[in-house]
Order: structure tokens, then C-alpha cells, then sequence
């Protein structure tokens, strides 16, 4: 993965913008290796990251797709079990949602929803087909919160 704009921009002072761009290509990747890959990547630069996958009636799926993101982020070590990080994981993931709704009503879609975090920045970015037979359009929501360190 040498010489991408991650490794060049990427470090310990990591901002919200850094933090953004990882949780982005993080839900690009096309296969659960290359996930898997660049998980471990962003652990080596000190980001913590998780991916998820999603699918279905995305306009009844919101609060399934709000939980997902927050239980995901607590097993992999990005938040702990309270209300100040469950509140920002669940804002974060509600604007992402939010970005996509209107294109989403009333189909069904599929992808993955994506958590970085570093330090006090926290990103969700949701990557998702969406449409009706092999009518589709790819729709990208991004959310940020700040966040307390640990």
C-alpha cells in the first residue's frame, strides 16, 4: 500500500479530515481481504477502524444500520460502552444515513457502513447500491463527531 495518499498523510496528529478519508476508503473496499488489509494499515498509522455490512429496505433499516455501527464500534475497541461515544457513533451514523435517504426511499440497497477513529475524531461513511432490478445508483453519506480520547 506504499505510496497512497494514506501513508503520506496519515500520522500520529491525524485530523478530522484524515480520520474522514480513512473511514471512506475503508467502505470502498471491494473485498473483505482488501478490508481486512487495510484495517490492519490504518491500526499500524493508530487508527482504529471497523466495517460492517448492511443491506435491505434501507428506510426501515435505519435504526438496524444505527446499532450495527455502534456494536460493531465497541467490539473492535473504536468506543466503550457508555452514552457519550454510543450518542456520537449513533449521530455519526444518523447524518451518514441522512445523506442517502432521499435517494433511498423505497428501495433496497446493499454495502457497508465504515468507523474510524483517532484520538477525538470519529468518522462513519456509508457506501451503498441502492435501486430496483439492475436499475442502481451508488450513493456515499459521511458523518463526523468529536469525541472525548480514552
Amino acid at each position: 500500500m506504499s505510496g497512497l495518499w494514506y501513508d503520506r498523510h496519515m500520522d500520529k496528529n491525524s485530523g478530522s479530515i484524515d480520520i474522514a478519508r480513512a473511514a471512506i476508503r475503508l467502505a470502498v473496499t471491494p473485498t473483505r481481504e482488501a478490508e481486512e488489509k487495510f484495517i490492519a494499515h490504518l491500526a499500524e498509522t493508530g487508527i482504529r477502524s471497523v466495517a460492517i455490512d448492511i443491506g435491505g429496505d434501507i428506510m426501515n433499516s435505519i435504526h438496524i444500520i444505527i446499532e450495527r455501527a455502534i456494536v460493531a464500534s465497541r467490539k473492535a475497541g473504536l468506543t466503550k460502552e457508555n452514552h457519550v461515544q454510543d450518542g456520537a457513533i449513533a449521530g455519526a451514523a444518523r447524518e451518514a444515513v441522512a445523506q442517502i435517504a432521499t435517494k433511498a426511499m423505497g428501495l433496497n440497497g446493499g454495502g457497508k457502513i465504515a468507523v474510524a477513529r483517532h484520538g477525538e475524531h470519529l468518522s462513519v461513511c456509508v457506501f451503498m447500491s441502492i435501486g430496483l432490478l439492475h436499475l442502481n445508483d451508488v450513493v456515499v453519506g459521511l458523518g463526523h463527531r468529536s469525541v472525548p480520547n480514552d
